[in-house]
């Protein structure tokens, strides 16, 4: 590593006299840019970047509705096999509209 930094303070503070290592460091150089203007330009595509988190937002929905259905699946199981409480809460929903019923009659 420090070679490299070496490498590179020589570079910017003399002439480098070999023109091969010049290439090279041409080609580092380019090689740099290239990636910081493709992340410049991901970040200036408002568009993209949109299109991107709807996706995102997408799959969250898609596995909260899997997960949703998933918990009515076992809820439904859960009936099935003991349907005794979901009868009683039917029962005691029915007694409370027959007296509020009987109530407002009077």
């Amino acid at each position: 590593m420090a070679e490299a930094d070496t490498d590179k303070t020589k570079a910017s503070n003399e002439a480098v006299n070999d023109p091969e290592e010049l290439r090279e460091e041409i080609e580092e150089d380019r090689e740099q840019l290239g990636e910081t203007v493709e992340a410049l330009a991901q970040k200036a595509d408002v568009k993209a970047q949109v299109q991107d988190k709807v996706e995102e937002q997408k799959t969250q929905v898609r596995n909260k509705v899997e997960e949703q259905k998933e918990q009515v699946r076992q809820t439904a199981e859960q009936v099935k096999e003991n349907p005794t409480p979901v009868a009683a809460v039917a029962g005691g929903i029915a007694a409370a509209l027959l007296l509020l019923w009987i109530v407002r009659r009077k």
